[in-house]
């Protein structure tokens, strides 16, 4: 009986209604046997029609799947992770393939709490993001019994990694700039050890050549601001435009040379990356920016884990996915 008393359609009934045996309408509900193609499409017309929903986990014992999959993440507030997973369980989603989120803060032990629960929930699959590409997991991951998928971080080469294109997307803002007249182009962004910023700066370079200049510092608002008050310090010509690397240090960077009487993009350009959108369209001008392709990133995992565990081949190793270029008022562009 279901919760509201109403008799439950089983797999007898299907078979019964089709004129089938139950194990035939049980190999044409699941993809099994030689069901021939007339009497799979008949056995799934008479499901539909009389209600027949499978019991998940007697499903699961048959295909020895449990159709579910686990993401583990630092990332605690979501910002990465969610358009990831929101591009996860749309790959997912019409397989029957629910998702479960587990935040590790990058705790050790929580790490293995959340991981110890995935597979004693028996799930098909593991996907691991981060908040930089080149953070490992806090707990191994390398001699699990089932797939692993790496998304926004890098796994081994026996594993598949999604990750952005960072330079990619670098050459994108600075090619850009370069197409609305400016020369004297300044790169202001995050912790050189970070290998994102190492790429998007080494692209910036080879864009520019010796007259580029990348300022390293903290990520966020406040080393835009600190950033900004060095270079006005400066005794020679201030640049023309800006490439931040990422929205909130280009929020900073904004207030700030408004601060000191400069108007964007008037006297200077800027152009950030991440298209956060509740930083990126709320900040005056709308910024221009690099869009890292999250959701697409997370589809891209979503479908390499769904093969995976179909034991199907999946290229190893990391690919980069293609950055976006989102026109705001920020850069002068019309």
């Amino acid at each position: 009986m279901s919760e509201n008393g109403v008799r439950r359609a089983t797999i007898r009934d299907v078979a019964q209604a089709a004129g089938v045996s139950v194990a035939t309408a049980s190999n044409a509900l699941n993809g099994q046997g030689r069901t021939n193609a007339e009497t799979r499409e008949r056995v799934k017309r008479v499901a539909e029609e009389i209600g027949f929903r499978p019991n998940a986990l007697a499903r699961g014992l048959l295909s020895r799947r449990s159709h579910s999959i686990g993401i583990i993440t630092n990332d605690t507030y979501g910002r990465l992770t969610l358009p990831m997973t929101a591009g996860v369980s749309e790959a997912l989603v019409d397989h029957g393939v629910s998702v479960f989120l587990c935040a590790t803060n990058n705790d050790p032990r929580l790490a293995r709490l959340h991981l110890e629960a995935l597979l004693d929930k028996q799930v098909d699959g593991i996907i691991f993001t981060a908040t930089r590409v080149d953070l490992p997991p806090p707990v191994d991951l390398t001699h699990l019994p089932i797939p692993v998928v790496y998304a926004f971080a890098e796994g081994p080469d026996t594993r598949v990694s999604f990750v952005p294109d960072d330079a990619q997307g670098a050459r994108l803002a600075v090619e850009h700039l370069l197409s609305l007249g400016h020369r004297r182009i300044l790169h202001i962004t995050g912790p050189e050890d970070f290998a994102a910023v190492r790429r998007r700066a080494e692209a910036y370079h080879a864009c520019l050549g010796r007259e580029g200049e990348v300022m390293f510092g903290s990520w966020g608002e406040d080393w835009g601001h600190e950033a900004v008050r060095q270079m006005l310090a400066r005794d020679e010509p201030r640049p023309e435009a800006i490439f931040c690397g990422s929205d909130e240090t280009a929020r900073g960077v904004i207030d700030a040379l408004r601060d000191h009487g400069l108007s964007v993009p008037g006297d200077i350009a800027v152009v950030g990356f991440d298209n956060w959108h509740v930083v990126a369209a709320q900040t005056r001008p709308a910024l221009t920016t690099i869009d890292m392709g999250l959701k697409e990133l997370g589809r891209r995992a979503g479908l390499a884990i769904l093969d995976l565990t179909q034991g199907k081949s999946v290229p190893l190793g990391i690919e980069a996915i293609a950055c976006s270029l989102v026109v705001r008022k920020s850069c002068g562009a019309a």
